[in-house]
């Protein structure tokens, strides 16, 4: 899925992005796309093809919903904010609250989510890279 314009990204040449040279896309304007938080695509500012990584930008209450990808694993690092994560099975989740200089990640078919539960903005860091199969993203309460 593509977020920026053509001509918006830098795939000549050294591949060297500032995070205010990539565009901040409001997602909410999306109507193919949830979540509804703003995202800077740094993965196609870059030309990435096999590699996701985008930042993602929240304001106090916004979400990741709970869900699973079938084929992807997923790598989160907090930069900014207070975040309750929501990870493991759907019948028994653990929940964990989190700052900056915080990792979690979640292998495919490994249920997880967070939300900015501080009362500043929060920002985070998600790098997803595929196994190499279609990946689908599901409902871990109804994963059939």
């Amino acid at each position: 899925m593509e977020f920026t314009d053509e001509s918006e990204r830098s795939v000549a040449g050294p591949r060297v992005v500032r995070t205010a040279d990539v565009p901040l896309v409001d997602l909410s304007e999306r109507d193919d796309v949830r979540p509804t938080v703003d995202i800077r695509p740094v993965d196609e500012m870059l030309g990435l093809a096999q590699l996701g990584a985008k930042l993602w930008h929240f304001r106090p209450g916004e979400e990741i919903g709970f869900h699973a990808h079938t084929a992807e694993e997923e790598l989160y690092y907090v930069l900014e904010g207070e975040f309750s994560l929501k990870l493991g099975s759907a019948d028994d989740p653990t929940y964990e609250t989190v700052g900056p200089g915080t990792f979690f990640a979640a292998l495919p078919r490994e249920p997880h989510g967070h939300r900015c539960v501080g009362d500043e903005p929060g920002v985070v860091l998600a790098v997803g890279a595929s196994t190499g199969e279609d990946d689908e993203v599901f409902d871990p309460h109804s994963p059939n």
